[in-house]
């Protein structure tokens, strides 16, 4: 079968080439034969470096380590739909894990058929190849998704970030900011109902009364870090330990992931599988990981000694284990465009993280997660960063230059 299919786009492909009847096309037509085979292409000119992890093996080892976080979110929507907000407790995994699926779906098709499609339009008009990157983000950007975001409102922030992060500054490699971060943040800014979660296990059951089910539109799908805000916000909860609080979940829940949240973004123990794939195979940094994981641990700690408000008492590693920290801190910090490229920027970038998003998660309740600006703040600083960084390794070369003469 695969012979077949090998010989049929030999046949084929000259038409896709330039002068051919689709040569328009070819940039496309390379994209999906790619795709399907190995390239016969080698460079023909210029220092290179042959290995074997191209872009696209790259590329696929992320979507692996994605795949736990991935899963288990759509196992979460559906536990949170039924046994939390319908009471339904007698729902088995596979149930759970369905209604979740059927929900995560449609949003991955969306971001993948709005972003690949604008990538193989620049694509063509640029007449260069389709880049794999859009792989990964077009995976990224439903998993830090509320579930119950409209669409119509996913295809806008992809468009957004594709063509506003990526396009227009050169595409794949050349962009300053991760474009699944950019998404949601323009969401954010531009549709904050819809990023909010507040009631994101609920979507879709404004008529349950009428289907004999529990009338549960009034259920707030509220965050862990959702309710410690409202409650620094309101004054009404004195401790940490109260806020553990409204909503009933403890420090197991939340590593396990078995709370409201982004579809991807809620078990800590997923991602950590997702992070030592990463690792094992090299195609993420562990010291933008670990320096990022020590940032939050340090600032939470400041402010555990301060104590001023109530989110200045949760237990700093609480910090960890709630809200995008983990999945920011494995997936998106580590982005190996637009982090740190040398190794002493990779840890000041990572600890610079943790600090900004402990520091917005406390002092601004009106923004508790803190991860989303946190990295693209950082984004914006790396080419800073790495400018010190090289200076400083050159001068003190100069120096021992200058000693030994």
């Amino acid at each position: 079968m695969m012979k077949g299919l090998r010989n049929y786009l030999n046949k084929i492909k000259p038409k896709f080439e330039a002068g051919g009847k689709y040569g328009r096309f070819a940039s496309t037509f390379e994209a999906f034969e790619s795709f399907l085979y190995t390239p016969n292409t080698v460079t023909k000119q210029g220092a290179h470096i042959r290995d074997a992890m191209d872009l696209k093996r790259t590329m696929t080892v992320v979507i692996v380590a994605l795949l736990p976080a991935l899963l288990f979110g759509m196992f979460n929507v559906g536990y949170q739909h039924n046994n939390v907000a319908l009471g339904l407790t007698e729902t088995t995994v596979m149930q759970n894990f369905w209604f979740g699926f059927l929900k995560v779906l449609p949003i991955i098709v969306v971001a993948y058929v709005v972003g690949l499609g604008i990538e193989f339009i620049f694509a063509e008009i640029r007449h260069e190849e389709v880049n794999e990157g859009f792989l990964v983000s077009g995976l990224l950007i439903p998993m830090i998704m509320p579930v119950d975001c409209p669409l119509w409102i996913v295809a806008v922030a992809t468009a957004f970030a594709v063509i506003v992060g990526k396009e227009m500054f050169g595409g794949t490699g050349m962009n300053i900011f991760n474009p699944a971060l950019l998404a949601r943040a323009f969401i954010f800014f531009a549709y904050p109902t819809a990023i909010s979660g507040n009631e994101v296990w609920v979507a879709g059951l404004k008529n349950a009364s009428a289907q004999g089910m529990p009338l549960v539109d009034g259920y707030s799908g509220a965050t862990p870090l959702g309710d410690a805000a409202a409650a620094l916000s309101s004054g009404t909860v004195q401790s940490a330990d109260a806020i553990q609080w409204s909503m009933g979940t403890t420090p197991i829940d939340w590593f396990y992931g078995l709370i409201p949240g982004s579809i991807g973004e809620t078990s800590t123990l997923a991602i950590l599988i997702g992070a030592f794939i990463l690792i094992w195979t090299g195609v993420g940094s562990w010291r933008i990981m670990l320096s990022t994981v020590v940032g939050g641990l340090v600032m939470g700690g400041i402010f555990n000694l301060v104590g001023a408000n109530v989110m200045m008492t949760i237990p700093a590693w609480y910090h960890l284990i709630i809200g995008g920290f983990a999945f920011g801190t494995v997936f998106m910090a580590t982005d190996p465009v637009t982090a740190a490229q040398t190794n002493r920027g990779k840890w000041i970038y990572g600890f610079l993280i943790g600090v900004l998003c402990v520091l917005t998660r406390v002092l601004n309740p009106g923004y508790p997660e803190g991860m989303m600006l946190a990295i693209l703040f950082m984004n914006a600083m790396v080419p800073l960063i790495d400018h010190y960084v090289v200076q400083g390794n050159v001068k003190r070369r100069l120096k021992r230059a200058k000693a030994n003469a």
